[in-house]
């Protein structure tokens, strides 16, 4: 069983026991629950459930494992001729969180990612 979510400006397409980077969550702190409940697909072994534009009484539900920072990126400012160069880095942080359980208005999946 699988579901897209949306969070923020994302989308992502989870299943239970997956491991991803959201956007950096300041208020949570590892151990927390993270509940998903924009979810715009959900697909079973049975059937397959498309929101419009969410699917109602269905949420995904994650556990915060800590918070990192994503690789570095360089920006530069530069002008020809002129002796002007400039460098700055940047790391954009992010929450890293585990799927737990997707839930269809009370049904729980109980399948595992094989």
């Amino acid at each position: 069983m699988y579901a897209v979510i949306e969070d923020g400006s994302h989308q992502y397409r989870v299943e239970r026991g997956m491991v991803l980077d959201v956007d950096y969550r300041e208020r949570l702190n590892p151990g927390d629950e993270l509940v998903f409940d924009r979810v715009l697909l959900c697909r079973s072994a049975e059937q397959v459930l498309v929101g419009q534009p969410v699917v109602s009484e269905a949420r995904v539900v994650g556990r915060v494992l800590e918070h990192v920072k994503g690789p570095k990126i360089y920006v530069e400012k530069f002008k020809r001729r002129k002796n002007y160069r400039r460098r700055k880095g940047h790391r954009q942080r992010a929450t890293r969180v585990v799927i737990e359980a997707i839930e269809l208005g009370g049904a729980v999946s109980q399948e595992s990612n094989s």
